[in-house]
């Protein structure tokens, strides 16, 4: 902690104090630290490791957009650090998903997800530039768009079937590769890459993004598909009303429609949305299943409530069923509801706490999306 204080008080010429530890990750330590003035400035310093250090370069490159998220006050690309400006404990979007006031988890989801259609619209022509800011901050890694993981997924798919014993339907592995074909060349724009519940702050100004580890550009279906899963690569992962997550997808589509005319056309919109449900099932299913079979625990360490691996499988499965124009991989969804979520008995994903008397005191005007 001392060397990451002097190095950032260096980069800014001044003495900073007081450091708080503000959790960070198996990749970076996160601290608020005091200035001689008495303000407050946060310091990210990661890992010399090479997850950690593609995640510097791809959070140094992407906050320095300026598109979202807290201001860069210095990047030190050889500690590495950035330090930026204190956004403040303003709450987060699972802050408000996990308590008790409807109205305000109704507020935030539609902050969130207009938010991220703006930064998305207002990205569409900056991709060069980020690319330019990668190498600038580069530090040998790939970059995310340069990473296949939707193709990895696939191959890994297969091996986990053959490992449980499930025989892979005929054509699945050829809706795998046309399931892969959803990356950033189609309709893409920017992300943070986390845009998980705990990482969207409600400030007074407005949502304010964090963490961009995993910033890069992508199909904008990928990021809208958080809307209808939910949270498709989260921990932070309950139920919806399904009015109120027709919703948010509307208002994240509204935000894009006007750069992506194409977008308008709802069977552009839903075959993109099922494609990209069909990723995400992929990507949920590899990552959680070797640990689900052995045991189920909460999918976050610390925060509760949460839900366990084997719920968020199980809503995953149950959600890619009704995917039609991927007959195989519904097959396969329903083989593994039948074969591995049933012994388990895990008891269904319950809805977010904040809806608990949803219907009850749902906000009067409000528009749903047609889905």
């Amino acid at each position: 902690m001392d060397s990451i204080l002097r190095a950032a008080g260096n980069l800014l010429d001044v003495e900073l104090s007081g450091p708080v530890d503000l959790g960070g990750s198996s990749r970076s330590t996160v601290l608020r630290c005091t200035t001689p003035g008495g303000g407050t400035v946060i310091v990210k310093a990661f890992r010399h490791e090479p997850e950690s250090l593609r995640a510097f370069t791809a959070e140094a490159a992407g906050l320095s957009l300026g598109l979202a998220g807290p201001e860069v006050l210095g990047v030190d690309p050889e500690a590495p650090l950035l330090v930026m400006a204190d956004l403040g404990n303003a709450p987060t979007l699972a802050d408000v998903l996990l308590g008790t006031d409807p109205e305000a988890a109704v507020s935030g989801l539609l902050a969130w997800a207009r938010g991220l259609g703006r930064l998305a619209a207002a990205s569409v022509h900056r991709r060069a530039e980020l690319t330019r800011l990668w190498s600038r901050y580069d530090k040998g890694m790939p970059s995310w768009e340069d990473e296949p993981r939707i193709a990895r997924n696939a191959e890994a798919l297969l091996t986990l079937l053959d490992g449980a014993a499930i025989a892979a339907p005929p054509g699945l592995a050829d809706e795998l590769a046309r399931i892969g074909t959803a990356g950033g060349d189609t309709f893409p724009a920017f992300t943070p890459g986390d845009t998980c519940p705990d990482n969207n702050l409600l400030t007074p100004d407005g949502l304010r993004l964090i963490d961009f580890e995993a910033a890069c550009y992508q199909s904008v279906f990928l990021t809208a598909a958080y809307c209808r899963m939910p949270f498709s690569s989260c921990w932070c992962v309950f139920t919806l009303p399904a009015e109120l997550a027709a919703e948010i997808e509307h208002a994240y589509r509204a935000e894009v429609v006007p750069v992506y005319p194409a977008l308008a056309d709802d069977a552009v919109w839903h075959a993109g949305m099922r494609q990209a449900t069909a990723v995400w099932t992929v990507d949920a299913t590899v990552r959680l299943l070797p640990r689900a079979t052995t045991e189920d625990a909460p999918l976050h360490r610390t925060r509760r409530p949460a839900p366990t691996r084997r719920q968020v499988l199980r809503h995953r499965w149950e959600t890619a069923t009704t995917l039609d124009e991927f007959p195989a991989l519904t097959a396969t969804t329903r083989s593994l509801l039948d074969a591995v979520a049933t012994p388990w008995t895990a008891p269904p994903l319950p809805g977010y706490p904040a809806f608990g008397n949803h219907r009850a005191s749902r906000p009067v005007g409000h528009r749903a999306a047609t889905t």
